[in-house]
């Protein structure tokens, strides 16, 4: 721990148990519909229409691309989610809801807000915006690869 108090680096396990906390109760919702809270990170970032390649799937669920693959395998066994060749890069596959996949996300994302609609308070949009700043400040830039003289 920091000898300041709410610094950085005291930052860990609060972050932590929040996100046990909310995942349990996000997990019961989800329990219910037979869905892990990957499987529903999942559902979320492709809810954006945009498809999105597996390894980027993989690290917004935070798992494995083998893991990855047989959760994506679930979800399209579901009717989910579908996978296609990347048109603009053929040795990479994008990840999409399906029609279905997208009422589902939309009908338990409603689900979800109601379930958690006690926790709410003024400061959830600062308390957003502080997490979000934080994510920037955390994730690694990528190092410029030398170009050959």
């Amino acid at each position: 721990m920091s000898d300041l108090p709410g610094s950085a680096a005291d930052l860990l396990p609060l972050l932590t148990r929040a996100e046990r906390l909310l995942s349990r109760r996000v997990g019961g919702v989800l329990a219910d519909e037979s869905l892990s809270i990957e499987a529903w990170r999942v559902l979320c970032l492709l809810a954006d229409h945009l498809g999105h390649p597996m390894s980027e799937v993989a690290a917004a669920a935070s798992l494995p691309p083998g893991t990855l693959t047989k959760l994506v395998d679930q979800l399209v066994d579901r009717n989910l989610v579908f996978r296609r060749i990347d048109p603009f890069d053929r040795r990479r596959i994008r990840a999409y809801l399906t029609d279905r996949g997208r009422r589902e996300h939309q009908r338990l994302s409603a689900r979800i807000h109601a379930e958690l609609a006690d926790l709410s308070t003024p400061d959830d949009p600062t308390l957003a915006a502080l997490l979000t700043t934080l994510i920037t400040h955390l994730t690694p830039t990528p190092t410029p690869t030398p170009t050959p003289a």
